[in-house]
């Protein structure tokens, strides 16, 4: 902890829109996957591959807009790649909200370097996913070959966000995570875990359920497409066990959009998933000048 302190006091300038990438864990602390990190384009979208260095960037609104709220956005890939080119622009796209947003660059398993980037594990888990989609069974998916490693990471982001709040200008209490696919996954793994890195609220984009659901939960704006054909019915099993835990849960599923959307227009009923989030997160006050917002940023 101290080597991460040291580190963000020399790469942490607190200028307005500054864009700041920091380390998740002191170097060395994470073994190295054999094949190093790599980029590719797949279907249109910027994935990183074998990611064994977690990082969070930082996206900063201007100092006078800045009210107080954080939201860590995690990318979607199958927890084999991520998509972080989506997750970036909603960053920047929440950093126009007065939010200070955080895109965590969370571990995935390794995958071969090649075109396909498809390892034995994702593919036996994708065969599960397709079968289950037409079949209903099993009823709960079972847990990913990255998903422990990523909630890992997912709660060190949280603990590293409070640690830092007041260097960051946030509110310790106004941290939330947002998550597309298996970044979804990842926030309820958070939204429903130890209640000592539990998100203050959460955004679940077409993910699926973890439970069991305690009564003390993040509260959850949760959506999807009715065309998803990977995970047809899984937002509203989510919206469900939030309601019958008794919890604050806000459930769209739109026509149409299929399984990925995200800012880029589609012509499509899910276009507007971010402008729904936007006046969940105003009803619930995450938009108004809080502790931590409106001040200028040492």
């Amino acid at each position: 902890m101290i080597r991460i302190l040291a580190l963000c006091a020399l790469i942490c300038p607190m200028s307005a829109m500054a864009e700041t990438v920091i380390p998740l864990y002191p170097e060395g602390m994470i073994a190295p996957l054999a094949h190093p990190e790599s980029r590719d384009q797949v279907e249109g979208e910027m994935m990183i591959f074998n990611v064994s260095v977690p990082t969070l960037e930082i996206i900063r609104p201007k100092d006078k807009e800045a009210n107080g709220t954080a939201v860590i956005v995690a990318p979607g890939g199958g927890f084999v790649g991520l998509g972080y080119a989506q997750s970036l622009a909603v960053a920047h796209r929440l950093a126009d909200l007065g939010v200070t947003a955080f895109v965590l660059k969370y571990r995935t398993i390794e995958s071969p370097d090649d075109d396909m980037h498809m390892p034995e594990a994702h593919i036996a888990e994708m065969t599960v996913l397709m079968q289950r989609a037409q079949t209903g069974q099993p009823a709960e998916i079972p847990i990913f070959a990255g998903e422990p490693a990523a909630a890992e990471d997912g709660r060190r982001a949280i603990t590293l966000l409070r640690d830092h709040a007041t260097d960051w200008g946030i509110d310790p209490a106004r941290i939330g995570v947002l998550g597309f696919s298996s970044g979804a996954f990842l926030a309820v793994d958070l939204a429903i875990g130890d209640a000592a890195t539990r998100p203050a609220f959460v955004a679940l984009l077409y993910g699926g359920l973890r439970s069991p659901v305690p009564a003390d939960a993040s509260p959850a704006f949760i959506a999807a497409a009715a065309d998803d054909a990977f995970l047809p019915d899984d937002s509203l099993r989510i919206y469900s066990a939030w309601r019958k835990a008794g919890l604050p849960a806000e459930l769209h599923i739109y026509e149409t959009g299929g399984h990925g959307f995200g800012l880029t227009p589609q012509g499509r009923t899910s276009d507007h998933w971010f402008d729904d989030l936007t006046g969940w997160m105003q009803a619930r006050g995450l938009l108004d000048a809080g502790r931590g917002g409106h001040q200028t940023l040492p």
